[in-house]
Formats: C-alpha cells, structure tokens, sequence
C-alpha cells in the first residue's frame, strides 16, 4: 500500500512539475508584446524580443527615459559588448532566470560611458555635463537613466569615451577576482591563462599595479601585445604547456579553464589560489561542457587539499569602478581596444565577439 502511494504521489508530482514548466513557458512575455505606441520622444536603442544569434538584435526607437529623483540621465557616447549580452541565444540552462519563451528584458548591454544631461534633484555627486562611466543593464542606447549611488564613476580625463565604456565587466572582473578571491600580494609570482582576452588584458596590467610578478598565456600573435602591458613573462601555448614547466605560482587566474584540477595544482605553491575566471572563449563554443564540469570537479576536490580553486561572480560597485579609474588616471591600466562597431552594426560586434579570439575589448560607438 505504501509503496502505491509513493508511486502515485512521484507521478503527481512530475506531472505537476511539467504542467507548472509548460504553463510558465507559454505565459513568458515581454515589453515587445505590450509597447506598440509610437514614442513621442524617440531616442535608438539595441533590442531582441525573441531568443537566437544576434540576427535577432534590432536597432528600434523607443521612448527617452526621464531620470527620477535619484538618478541621472547620461547620453551614451561609447558602450561594449561582453560575453555577457550572449545569453540572447537564451542557453535552456539560465532560461528560468531569462524567461522561458522569450527575454524578459529586452534591452541588451551593460558597459557604457557618456555624458550627463539631467541629474535628478536629490542627487549632489554629479552635474550635468559630467563625463561619466559605469554599468547598468540595456547600456547599448542612446540614453539610459542610472542611480546616482550606483555602478557610475566619473571618466578619467585621460581616456576616450570608447576607452572608459570598454572597462566595467571586463576590468572589475579581473580586479575583483585577484584582490578579493586571489588576495593577490606584491612580490607574488601570478599566472594569467587568457592575457590576451578582455578580462586578460585588464588582468595584466591590475597585477602589475598590485607589484605582483606576472606571466601571461596567449597564442602567438598576442606575444609582443601581452609583453607591452607589462607582463614580466610570456608563455605561447601553441608551444609550450605551462602546466608543464619548472615555474611554480602563488595565483592562478584561469580565464580559459583548458586545464586539468591536477595540471594546475602541480604549478601552484603550498596554500596557492586557483581563480577560476571563465571557460574560454565567448558563448557556448566546443568543450564548453568538459570545461564546466572540468572546474566543477576542480572547485569539489581542492576542498581536500592545501590549495585551493575558487569561482565567484563579479559585482558591479562605485568604490571598484573609482579605484580602477584612478588606476587608468594614473596611466598604471590602458584599455585595450580591438575593434569598434556603429551602433548599427552591433549583431557584427556581437558576431566578432563569438569567435572567441578578440584581442582585448570590442566597443560601440554612437557619435
């Protein structure tokens, strides 16, 4: 009798579970479903109202945001596109945190730089006229409303607008991974797999200012650029195997995750951090699930010995975006710029940023 009543109650469940998975898939929506207005004052803006390549992507008007009491109205002079704004391919795996059927924020981008038009009236840090940079969600516009107390920092004088819009991801991402995972010290002996990436690039030159001993891992062509950001060492890994070598490292900061939990640990020292980073590349690309499961593994067994292999997930603050322009202001951190798109042209970036060989930053312009 009772294993009957545990068979039916399995059975009830499951189908409650897909009748529940169904009914959400169906009733998933978005702003495309309801805003069908002509806007009165339009300004462009990136958008995708349904999941796949960046062929969904439409550049379309929508209605100029008003700030509120709290924010700032910034036009965006500069944006870039990260891994990030790859999820438009709606992986199932995420589509729970998206939206089943279709995103449920339409708007696209996050890195932005531009000046401020209209600050809200409790707002006293910013002016209108202000150069800005930060990170808010839906940047790849014309104009988009941020919190005045938020991701938003002024622009370095020192560096473009194209420059400044290619670092909030990117360079907080390497920053907050070797200071606050790596707790990265002067004199440490540091390891970057992916010098040559977005993240890699900032990476490089943020362990320098650190006063770390830094060896970057880029293919060939990457070499003399990698060197230029300061790295004291460089390891071409179409032919040499770093895990392979006599050089042993306080900090590993992985942005690629092409090796081994054994392979790595073998070139750490006693008590050295594994920062694992990323999974290579952009999108999902081959391997991509060897490569997860691969750091998965990784992360479970390093629970049982002296080093230790740590993941996070990068936060967007004032205080980082601030230290990292100060960092540029002083000319210790340069962005590094591959190639640049119209605003117009961002389903090519986006197409660019998927081959996973982008040498440093891709970036939007909207002058």
């Amino acid at each position: 009798m009772l294993k009957r009543i545990l068979k039916w109650s399995a059975g009830a469940i499951f189908v409650a579970f897909v009748l529940v998975t169904f009914i959400a898939y169906w009733m998933s929506t978005n702003d495309c479903d309801r805003n069908t207005a002509a806007p009165t004052v339009p300004v462009k803006a990136i958008v995708h109202c349904e999941y796949g390549s960046p062929d969904v992507l439409k550049l379309e008007d929508m209605e100029k945001p008003v700030p509120n009491d709290n924010q700032l109205l910034v036009r965006v002079r500069a944006a870039s596109v990260n891994p990030l704004d790859l999820t438009i391919r709606g992986p199932w795996l995420i589509r729970p945190i998206l939206g089943m059927r279709k995103p449920k924020d339409t708007r696209l981008g996050v890195d932005y730089a531009g000046t401020v038009e209209v600050v809200g009236k409790n707002v006293t840090n910013f002016k209108p006229g202000d150069e800005v940079f930060g990170g808010k969600n839906g940047a790849i516009a014309e104009y988009i409303c941020v919190l005045a107390d938020r991701a938003v920092a002024l622009k370095p004088t020192n560096m473009t607008f194209e420059q400044a819009a290619s670092v909030p991801v990117a360079a907080i991402t390497a920053l907050q991974g070797l200071r606050d995972k790596g707790k990265i010290q002067p004199g440490q002996k540091v390891l970057i797999n992916g010098a040559s990436g977005g993240v890699g690039t900032f990476a490089v030159q943020i362990a320098k200012s650190f006063g770390a001993d830094v060896t970057g891992v880029c293919s060939t062509r990457n070499v003399d650029m990698v060197r230029s950001l300061g790295a004291d060492h460089v390891i071409d890994y179409t032919k040499e195997d770093f895990t392979k070598t006599d050089r042993r490292y306080d900090l590993i900061f992985d942005l690629v995750g092409n090796h081994s939990f054994s392979e790595r640990r073998r070139i750490l020292n006693p008590n050295g951090i594994c920062v694992m980073a990323g999974i290579g590349g952009a999108g999902w690309h081959d391997g991509i699930g060897t490569r997860l499961a691969g750091e998965l593994n990784a992360y479970v067994a390093s629970r049982f010995v002296s080093e230790k292999f740590i993941t996070y997930i990068a936060k967007l603050n004032k205080a980082d975006l601030n230290i990292l322009g100060d960092l540029m202001q002083a000319g210790k951190v340069t962005p590094v710029i591959d190639r640049s798109y119209k605003l117009s042209e961002v389903p090519e970036a986006l197409r660019y940023l998927e081959q996973g060989h982008a040498r440093g930053k891709v970036v939007i312009t909207l002058d």
